[in-house]
């Protein structure tokens, strides 16, 4: 009811040092190799807390959050290519009218990693499923960005982890190897430096690999299932080019608005693609003071949306080895900035103070009538937890902004956790009547999902999948243009963990419990991921 309101191993040449931080591990090991014996007690003491203090400042333990062997562990763990692979269909029928590619992106280190690695900078892996004629094929391949190619010619990681971080005086020490093959040549970041495991879209009729450090990657889709990269989309020849992963495209206009940000001013800028693949000029938002999270934004028929969270990165921290770049600041005033989606420049931008609205992702926005723009987004309640454990405190929200006077009206949709949400993507920017959501277990597996009526915030269909299955962003495609918004299908993966077997499970979104239409049992285990795409 609505409610108002990794890197590679260093090897040290100064044994003493590498010997101190080893004996954290097993003080006993310090005594065998010196002749220093210390039979009081108070020196003993002495002695473990300089070594504590030695550790923690060369190679300090790491957040569970960025820990590898905590992270992708279970069923987030890595797995190997398939080339295309035929799927039995264990339950109904697969829709004849259903001809076309689901596809879905999500991280899968290549190489395993020894330092520091955050859930969202593991090498990029689609998983798709090609339909045809009630049949389905499986393949999964990973994206072959330039990052990718590089680490795996040399067989360790080089390319630092910028949301991972550096943590102590050893991380930083090792990214000396990656600059040590910049100065010689040995490595172009001109070519990218990204992972495209974000998301996936289609943009002036390229199908794209997405992450907002670098620029998409063109992929293809061959007629027999399998997956090609064909390489980096050179939109941009500039040095430290990017795109945001979630690009909004114009159903009608065919033109697509996007984003890139930088640590430096500009750290946002403005831009859209027309329709055949030309980028066009672009708006420096010097509105923006600080380099903000922004994962997402909106478009509607006349403006686009950009919110800037408590989020924000912290350079300095990485290039002194104090962790992750991403700094909680409970004190700033967040707000949504609302400009034409024509703007020559940032003059045009009006910003509204919207305290503690920390979207990680926005379902829609649209104009209801000339003043008022509505927004509704999963606002995150509690970064810290965020940081800390990966674990969303979310709820959905309702946003009604009046841009002439400036009044803030703000409704509770839901008090479930609630994200990765998709609507009828012919109803991207104009008045939206359902969404449909995932329900968070902890990122990024889903506990089940549900559809939301966004005029009255009824919770109009729930699923929940069985005990110890979980599935993924639920997506929402539709059967044919013209007929009801919830005319189609809903789809997803879905794990079972106790199993360990995966599946491909297609809903009916008019039924109030998702019913299942079909359900293809997958040749391999699929690792929980992030956004997907179906495209005919």
């Amino acid at each position: 009811m609505i409610s108002s309101t990794c890197s590679p191993i260093l090897s040290f040449t100064q044994p003493k040092a590498v010997m101190m931080i080893r004996a954290v591990r097993n003080p006993k090991a310090l005594e065998k190799t010196t002749s220093l014996k210390m039979n009081s007690s108070p020196l003993k003491s002495m002695k473990t807390s300089i070594l504590h203090f030695f550790s923690n400042f060369f190679d300090p333990p790491l957040n569970p959050s960025v820990d590898p062997t905590h992270v992708f562990d279970g069923n987030l763990a890595p797995v190997d290519e398939m080339e295309p692979t035929d799927c039995e269909v264990i339950e109904g029928e697969l829709p004849l009218c259903l001809n076309g590619v689901y596809i879905r992106n999500g991280p899968n280190p290549q190489l395993q990693p020894r330092r520091a690695l955050n859930l969202f900078e593991g090498d990029g892996m689609l998983h798709s499923l090609r339909l045809s004629n009630g049949k389905a094929t499986y393949c999964n391949r990973y994206v072959k960005t330039y990052k990718y190619l590089v680490e795996k010619e040399v067989g360790f990681p080089i390319f630092p982890k910028m949301l991972s971080g550096l943590y102590g005086l050893l991380d930083v020490a090792r990214l000396s190897i990656f600059i040590k093959r910049l100065v010689t040549g040995n490595l172009d970041i001109l070519k990218g430096i990204g992972v495209a495991n974000t998301s996936v879209a289609v943009v002036s009729g390229k199908l794209l690999a997405l992450c907002e450090s670098d620029l998409p990657y063109i992929v293809n889709v061959t007629q027999n299932g399998d997956i090609e990269t064909l390489g980096r989309w050179e939109i941009d020849k500039n040095l430290h080019s990017n795109m945001t992963a979630h690009p909004k495209v114009d159903s009608e206009t065919k033109e697509t608005f996007a984003y890139s940000w930088s640590f430096k001013t500009p750290h946002l800028i403005f831009f859209r693609i027309d329709e055949k693949g030309v980028k066009q000029n672009e708006v420096p938002i010097f509105s923006v003071h600080r380099p903000s999270i922004i994962h997402d934004f909106a478009i509607t028929k006349r403006f686009a949306i950009f919110h800037e969270t408590q989020l924000s990165f912290s350079l300095s921290k990485v290039l002194t080895g104090r962790g992750s770049p991403l700094v909680y600041e409970p004190d700033k005033t967040t707000r949504i900035g609302i400009i034409p989606r024509y703007a020559n420049s940032d003059s045009k931008m009006k910003w509204f103070e919207i305290p503690r609205f920390n979207a990680s992702h926005i379902v829609n926005a649209w104009e209801n009538g000339e003043d008022e723009i509505i927004v509704v987004a999963s606002n995150i309640l509690s970064l810290e937890n965020f940081l800390d454990s990966m674990k969303l405190d979310v709820v959905l929200e309702k946003v009604k902004i009046n841009t002439q006077t400036g009044n803030v009206c703000r409704n509770l949709l839901s008090t479930r956790k609630l994200d990765l949400g998709s609507i009828n993507n012919s109803y991207m920017g104009k008045k939206t009547r359902y969404a449909y959501l995932g329900v968070i277990e902890e990122v990024p597996k889903m506990s089940g999902l549900v559809k939301i009526d966004l005029e009255t915030g009824d919770e109009v269909g729930r699923r929940f999948y069985r005990d110890d299955c979980f599935g993924g962003e639920p997506l929402f495609v539709r059967r044919n243009v013209g007929d009801d918004e919830d005319d189609g299908f809903v789809m997803t993966f879905v794990h079972n963990e106790r199993t360990d077997e995966s599946m491909f499970l297609l809903m009916d979104p008019k039924s109030p419990d998702f019913a299942t239409i079909a359900a293809v049992k997958l040749p391999r285990r699929v690792p929980y991921g992030f956004h997907s795409l179906f495209f005919y």
